[in-house]
């Protein structure tokens, strides 16, 4: 039977009022459809996120979910693996009656993306779920799969249809990292893409945007009056960005030798929480305002003129972590123990703008290190006249405002204080705010929050051609350099990188923090 739908575009509620902010944004009639069903992401984060915003009442009720994989499987199969992984890795308590309205909704396409014959059914299906379930012609693509894919993908989608949205309707593409493997892949992939998508149909998923600690940086800085003031180069000394990694490289030998850590991390993570922590107040919270600033910080970055003293790149030994020992980079199964792939990465920048110049920004990242933790500590200079002697200041560090991003989201905020007693003594404190002991409500999964703003057509937290560009042209040059240059220094296993990158900071009397 045809159910008429009104498409999504026309249909405005008017029983919502944008001042009530008892309503949670809800997505519209709407479909996702995921290529790469069968992955690891899709298993453990995209299929529990979607399960997830069913539960909390995000999702229409005729939301539709269609996989895409090289399995030979009925409907059924497909929501047999999909009721496993939302049992395993949902955030939320499992409740049948959500399961099945979803389920009602799951269709599977056995095939290849070069096979003509499966994406006629995918255009079968999605007709289908419009009439049955009433989508009204909306559908996201997710590409969960390798970058090599992305175009043959996307191809495939424009030759049989499925780009174009139906009147009053919209298409989506939302395409996983790495986007490309330098400026030039990058250039040539956004050329592909959008051939068949619009830009703004594109949604590049950097999933440490989704994370609440991430958004709290713009919340921090331009919703209170006390941090704005001092976030600038009169005040702060250094900045510090980590993301630290415990595991190695696990079975993903294939795709990352020959990406290797700054690339894999620094390109899109870390050159993201940078440019959101030094940028300028946007004019909105909107998606061209946010990348309007974020560019500036970008295109303001300046390389070190030295590249061998102000870069590191490493690779992890043997050594002991989580009290076992494990094997070496060179060691683990389908590395070539030639290998130059980088496991860490630290590098020293700087931002020639009127706040930040002369203000270093150390970014570093790693596998094998001490704990997995992802941090930005701002760290301030020192009082410049104390009335204290030196003994009464010994123990005296630099005050910082650290935020954490993951595992405990966060933030520190270290200052001196004076330690009780008859002598002036002042010593380091710590003043400690946690998402988990501050709110009732526990913080959604970055992949609910992102899903959820594709479907709504927000793209406040995904970044845009020019930034993914911009980023490229910033490691591109340090990239040619270590290709030119040496072998990766070694680190142990479970220690906090290789010697050379505390060097690195130590020539500029600075030491790395230990998160």
């Amino acid at each position: 039977m045809q159910v008429p739908v009104t498409p999504a575009a026309e249909w405005d509620n008017p029983l919502r009022d944008p001042q009530d902010r008892r309503l949670p944004r809800i997505a519209g009639p709407s479909g996702l459809v995921i290529f790469g069903v069968t992955g690891d992401l899709s298993r453990k984060k995209l299929m529990p996120a979607v399960y997830d915003l069913a539960n909390r009442g995000l999702l229409p009720p005729g939301f539709s979910l269609v996989g895409f994989a090289r399995r030979d499987w009925e409907d059924q199969d497909f929501a047999q693996v999909v009721h496993d992984a939302v049992k395993e890795h949902a955030r939320t308590p499992f409740r049948e009656e959500v399961w099945q309205q979803l389920a009602e909704g799951m269709r599977f396409i056995p095939g290849d993306f070069d096979d003509d014959t499966a994406f006629d059914q995918l255009k079968e299906a999605v007709d289908e779920l419009d009439a049955s379930r009433g989508t009204g012609g909306n559908f996201a693509y997710y590409l969960s799969v390798p970058p090599k894919f992305f175009p043959k993908v996307v191809r495939q989608l424009k030759k049989h249809g499925l780009a174009d949205a139906p009147e009053g309707s919209w298409r989506r593409a939302v395409i996983e990292k790495p986007f490309g493997h330098d400026l030039e892949s990058a250039h040539e992939l956004n050329k592909v893409v959008h051939e068949v998508f619009e830009p703004d149909q594109v949604f590049r998923i950097d999933h440490y945007l989704g994370k609440e600690t991430v958004q709290n940086i713009m919340a921090l800085r331009f919703a209170n009056q006390m941090y704005e003031p001092i976030w600038n180069r009169s005040y702060v000394d250094h900045v510090q960005i980590t993301m630290a990694e415990d595991i190695g490289i696990g079975g993903r030998a294939g795709y990352y030798d020959g990406i290797g850590a700054a690339r894999d991390v620094i390109q899109n993570h870390l050159l993201q929480l940078m440019a959101l922590t030094a940028m300028e107040e946007p004019i909105a919270f909107d998606a061209d305002s946010l990348l309007t600033e974020k560019l500036k910080v970008l295109k303001s970055v300046r390389l070190p003129d030295e590249l061998g003293e102000h870069t590191v790149r490493g690779q992890y030994a043997t050594g002991w972590q989580g009290g076992e020992k494990v094997v070496g980079y060179l060691d683990e199964d389908g590395i070539d123990p030639k290998s130059k792939t980088d496991t860490y990465a630290a590098l020293k920048l700087e931002i020639d703008n009127r706040r930040w110049a002369g203000v270093p920004f150390y970014l570093r990242t790693g596998k094998r290190l001490g704990r997995r933790v992802t941090e930005i500590a701002v760290v301030f200079k020192r009082a410049p006249h104390s009335p204290f002697d030196s003994t009464a200041t010994e123990e005296l560090g630099q005050n910082a405002i650290v935020i954490r991003v993951q595992p405990d989201e966060g933030m520190t905020v270290r200052f001196g204080s004076k330690v009780p007693g008859t002598s002036m003594e002042i010593r380091d404190v710590s003043m400690d705010f946690a998402y988990g002991e501050s709110f009732t409500e526990s913080s959604p999964e970055a992949y609910e929050r992102l899903i959820l703003d594709v479907l709504l057509g927000d793209a406040n937290l995904f970044p845009r051609t020019q930034e993914v560009e911009e980023s490229w042209k910033i490691l591109d040059p340090i990239e040619r350099y270590w290709n030119e240059h040496g072998t990766p220094a070694q680190y142990a296993s479970g220690s906090w990188g290789p010697e050379e990158a505390d060097e690195m900071l130590a020539r500029d009397g600075r030491s790395w923090r230990r998160p």
